[in-house]
């Protein structure tokens, strides 16, 4: 039985937040980002702008292709999450007025979530090659202002249709996986900002992804030689050159520029203008690497590394299915990118820091373009609509 990714498709806000504008506020050399840590943009989310927003913008054109009332349940990731005891997939699930008959969980533990949940939708299809399952990872990335991690925020969401017989990305049986309890991000429930030791979770990134490999090629038999293509989880761009050279270390492997940029560069366009987006970071980098590599990647073998802090990694593959071209939405994400509005410096902390959703009741003024909005809070209910085009 082939099980995996059917159809992929991702979305960001319709705003964004210059390196060179956020530079100039901070009087810092611009080279501190776009070189340093290779971003350039981070996608800012308006105050009407949420995950459940995002993840439905990420999921209707999926719908749109198939019978929705097909779909069997949806697997949600996020640490972003926006209720303590309900499921950001029953806001999504209503919002998007999908079948009763279907199961709705969240998974969460940081930015591995989405790797979870596509693995877990793996299992359900293999016991019933009738199910459809809606995978949807989507976070908005927030730090304190002034922090560390302030340059690297970001905010997005990727839905993945999983299936038998899927038609972009056949899932190899097989993973690797290393599981640490380490601080070196966290974000306490009474705090909306994340907290992190930046050069401590590099280092622990590091780490896993080596001791998760070593799972891999015991589990699996497969070695460096056999993968094409890699596809890491990037807090910031520069995280794949770091990664994949440590892997390359590792293995003892020997390969000229030309093909290190081959086996990575094309993951990352979609990064360095949208920033980070957690959960969903390591598939819009899927994403931006399936739009943008100059050659066709038809039966090629795609590794994956995913690891969330705090720490769980994995590390598993996948083949290119034939035709997959054709069952791509470049067009629609490149759309997204180019038609985001700057923000300057003050307009970002309005959006980002100024606005308090925990209050009992608030309406939120109109700025989320999309299709999908959060409205009001209404008795600390969230209140979604869904707008005109």
């Amino acid at each position: 039985m082939t099980i995996g990714i059917d159809l992929i498709h991702f979305s960001t806000s319709d705003y964004f937040l210059g390196l060179d504008t956020f530079a100039k506020e901070k009087s810092v050399d611009l080279d501190k980002y776009t070189i340093g840590i290779g971003q350039e943009k981070m996608s800012i989310a308006p105050p009407d702008e949420d995950i459940i927003t995002l993840a439905a913008k990420a999921a209707a054109p999926i719908l749109e292709q198939i019978e929705k009332n097909d779909i069997t349940a949806v697997l949600f990731a996020t640490e972003s999450g926006i209720d303590q005891s309900k499921s950001a997939g029953a806001f999504l699930h209503g919002l998007l007025q999908l079948p009763n008959r279907c199961r709705v969980m969240e998974f969460k533990h940081a930015c591995y979530a989405g790797t979870a949940a596509l693995q877990m939708a793996t299992k359900m299809v293999a016991a019933n090659p009738k199910e459809k399952i809606l995978v949807i990872a989507a976070d908005i990335a927030k730090y304190d202002v002034d922090s560390s991690g302030e340059a690297t925020q970001g905010c997005g969401a990727v839905a993945m249709l999983v299936t038998d017989n899927p038609r972009i990305l056949k899932i190899e049986p097989g993973s690797g996986y290393y599981t640490e309890d380490v601080n070196d991000f966290w974000r306490p429930n009474h705090r909306e900002t994340a907290l992190v030791d930046g050069k401590y979770s590099t280092k622990v990134y590091l780490n896993s992804m080596k001791h998760a490999w070593d799972n891999f090629v015991e589990e699996t038999g497969r070695g460096f030689d056999d993968i094409d293509a890699f596809c890491y989880h990037i807090p910031f761009s520069r995280m794949t050159e770091k990664a994949h050279k440590t892997l390359i270390k590792k293995v003892g492997a020997k390969i000229d520029d030309e093909t290190f940029k081959r086996q990575t560069d094309a993951g990352q366009v979609y990064n360095r203008i949208v920033g980070n987006s957690y959960s969903a970071s390591l598939y819009i980098g899927f994403c931006s690497f399936l739009d943008n590599a100059e050659e066709s990647l038809e039966g090629k073998r795609f590794g994956f590394f995913s690891y969330g802090s705090g720490c769980v990694a994995e590390f598993f593959s996948g083949a290119i299915q034939s035709n997959y071209r054709q069952y791509l939405m470049t067009d629609s994400h490149k759309k997204q990118i180019n038609s985001r509005q700057a923000l300057s410096y003050q307009q970002y902390l309005a959006f980002y820091h100024s606005v308090n959703l925990s209050v009992e009741n608030i309406k939120l003024p109109l700025t989320n373009k999309g299709s999908y909005r959060l409205k009001a809070v209404e008795n600390h209910i969230r209140i979604y609509e869904r707008q005109q085009s």
